[in-house]
């Protein structure tokens, strides 16, 4: 059983989008970023080089085209997921994968989700992720902070048992980077990410996507999606309504997401582009399972190396 992961903000390197598929495209790749550049009135290609992506708008749009694009693809070559999960933005290429919700609607609200993003925090925001302590641990940390330093912050992403991400201001993530390393952690970097997502500080955003998902079509899905802030399927066009929605809003629990995926039977992962954290991830929660990035390798040796791992897991 096939299951899609889609990486969220932070996974992005310049030209990435120009890079899927290897040195040429397969032809569903560019059929997918014309048709996105339709819809959206801009070249979706001018946004995946270092200056484009400064802005989180640029961002989220890119890795929802590069997502879908990369999705149609593996399609074209006899490849269909039978579940699929999305890192934050990525639920957006999941929910469109998945059939709840038409690419030309998501990119619609990833675009509004990216723009109110970053205008409610155009700078002195972004995230921090801590290598070699648990939730315990990392909010015992940000209880210190709160006290110490009067910054707040907040855990954003639960990415593994001991890898969680912290949002805040700046001046909240060099204290927490400081108490997490006296603490014990073996690594507390910053993250490509310039806004401080999957927080309370963005809860009147959260509030202004609703409105607009509101408006928008959903159905139910075709294939088991596993949202975001409760880590378990949901069935319900309304239920992947409100995850997509409010998302940015909440802690992501992706590895209880990638267990609930392996629980409903998925033995083979395939992240889509851009990247590889979510196999280096799904690596450390599921040693055994086969992980396969597609990145910018050719679409049809992705479609191969897919085809024999299904074939091993089922021996």
């Amino acid at each position: 059983m096939i299951a899609y992961l889609f990486p969220g903000q932070g996974a992005q390197t310049p030209g990435f989008l120009h890079r899927m598929g290897g040195e040429k495209p397969h032809p569903a790749i560019a059929r997918t970023i014309a048709e996105a550049s339709a819809i959206l009135g801009q070249d979706v290609l001018s946004l995946d080089d270092a200056n484009a992506l400064a802005s989180t708008v640029a961002v989220q749009i890119a890795l929802t085209v590069a997502g879908v694009a990369a999705t149609r693809a593996l399609a074209e070559e006899g490849i269909e997921p039978h579940a699929v999960a999305g890192l934050s933005v990525g639920a957006y290429g999941a929910a469109v994968a998945c059939g709840a919700i038409a690419f030309d609607d998501a990119l619609r609200l990833v675009r509004l989700r990216a723009t109110l993003m970053q205008d409610a925090y155009p700078r002195g925001y972004g995230m921090l992720a801590i290598l070699g302590l648990n939730e315990r641990e990392v909010a015992g940390v940000i209880e210190k902070v709160r006290e110490e330093a009067r910054a707040d912050a907040y855990i954003g992403n639960l990415n593994a048992p001991r890898q969680i991400v912290v949002s805040g201001s700046n001046q909240a993530l060099d204290a927490v980077r400081e108490a997490a390393l006296a603490r014990g952690a073996r690594k507390a970097d910053r993250l490509a990410v310039s806004v401080p997502s999957h927080c309370v500080l963005l809860d009147d955003a959260a509030v202004r996507l609703a409105e607009a998902a509101d408006k928008v079509r959903f159905v139910a899905p075709r294939i088991a999606y596993v949202g975001n802030r409760g880590a378990r399927a949901l069935g319900r066009a309304d239920a992947i309504r409100e995850d997509l929605a409010t998302n940015l809003r909440y802690p992501v629990r992706w590895h209880d997401s990638t267990i609930a995926l392996a629980e409903r039977g998925a033995n083979v992962f395939v992240e889509m582009p851009p990247g590889r954290t979510l196999t280096q991830l799904l690596a450390e929660a599921l040693p055994d399972v086969p992980g396969i990035a597609m990145d910018a390798s050719p679409v049809a040796s992705t479609a191969a190396r897919v085809r024999a791992a299904c074939r091993r897991a089922d021996e």
